[in-house]
């Protein structure tokens, strides 16, 4: 089977496309045809062992695990003898490191609802669960609530935007550029540049607030809460070294002295969280923004794209 690897730390020029043996899958896990995957801020990180703290447990000097890739869409093709819920020949969509690749074999995966498409499927596991458990678990969302998605132009992003609609909740969102149209036509009743637009003289009263990336000012965004708002902190900040550390620790003594909490956010892939995502996919209430495509062999030139920070919504990768 043909698979990107990284041999070592670096930009999208040290990945690789080379024949490795297909995976045998455990008990509990299935073999999946990988149709097509998608690219996410965390594979260009996991890439280039950034921030540097994270190679204390990727690999100090080098990657312990060469593989790339964790969204993807496909076939199940073997069972193992534990699984229940699935069958050979079923469209399933899920997480699993190694997805730039023909073939993985994993536990978390489900159904793809009929009808939706494996590119769309593929651009949703890591972004859409991301935004939902923010939202739901770490935000507390409730319906009739005011969210503001700050850096909304991304993967995560675009689909926080239409879950929080989904959720019965008013959105406000920040992008810039091009981005701005495309966010209103996803559900947000409002949408500042934040290159020309200071968002406390116009964003009030927010209840949950994803900080998506680290773009604004923290000081800035607690401006915009109600009196019970809070934020939640969603992917990495800037910086090689430490990345989301200095801004959760700064996150954390603001929280103290406004009372108004900032929480530090990752999200763990569960089936049931794919299941909700899949029933958002299969009614139209959430459908992802595909920026590209790119086939298998293109796997470089479609992170390097993301890395670039000009993506609106997500980058596929069509690998059957």
């Amino acid at each position: 089977m043909r698979a990107i690897l990284r041999r070592r730390y670096g930009g999208p020029e040290v990945l690789t496309l080379e024949d490795i043996d297909v995976p045998t899958p455990l008990d509990d896990q299935v073999l999946v045809r990988v149709h097509a995957a998608s690219v996410n801020a965390y594979d260009w990180h996991l890439l280039r062992g950034k921030p540097y703290l994270a190679r204390l447990t990727e690999g100090l000097r080098r990657p312990k695990t060469p593989a790339m890739g964790v969204d993807c869409a496909g076939v199940v093709e073997a069972v193992g003898s534990a699984v229940d819920g699935l069958r050979v020949g079923d469209r399933v969509f899920g997480g699993r490191t190694g997805a730039f690749g023909d073939y993985v074999a994993g536990r978390m995966f489900v159904p793809i609802p009929d009808g939706v498409p494996f590119e769309d499927a593929a651009a949703a596991p890591m972004a859409a669960l991301t935004a939902l458990q923010g939202l739901r678990r770490k935000g507390a969302l409730q319906a009739g609530q005011h969210v503001f998605v700050s850096g909304a132009g991304g993967g995560v992003g675009t689909f926080a935007v239409q879950i929080a609609c989904a959720m019965g909740a008013r959105v406000t969102a920040s992008t810039t550029g091009d981005r701005v149209e495309r966010l209103r036509s996803l559900g947000a009743e409002r949408v500042i540049d934040y290159r020309r637009d200071e968002v406390t003289d116009v964003v009030r009263d927010v209840d949950v607030l994803l900080d998506i990336g680290g773009h604004g000012r923290l000081s800035s965004l607690r401006g915009t809460l109600s009196p019970t708002g809070r934020i939640v902190l969603v992917g990495p900040g800037r910086g090689d070294w430490l990345g989301p550390i200095a801004r959760v620790a700064t996150a954390a003594i603001g929280s103290r002295f406004t009372g108004r909490k900032a929480l530090p956010f990752l999200a763990d892939t569960t089936t049931g969280d794919l299941e909700v995502i899949a029933e958002y996919l299969g009614s139209r209430q959430v459908s992802p923004v595909i920026d590209r495509v790119y086939p298998l062999d293109e796997t470089a030139d479609a992170i390097a794209h993301v890395e670039s920070g000009r993506v609106t919504g997500k980058v596929v990768i069509a690998v059957a």
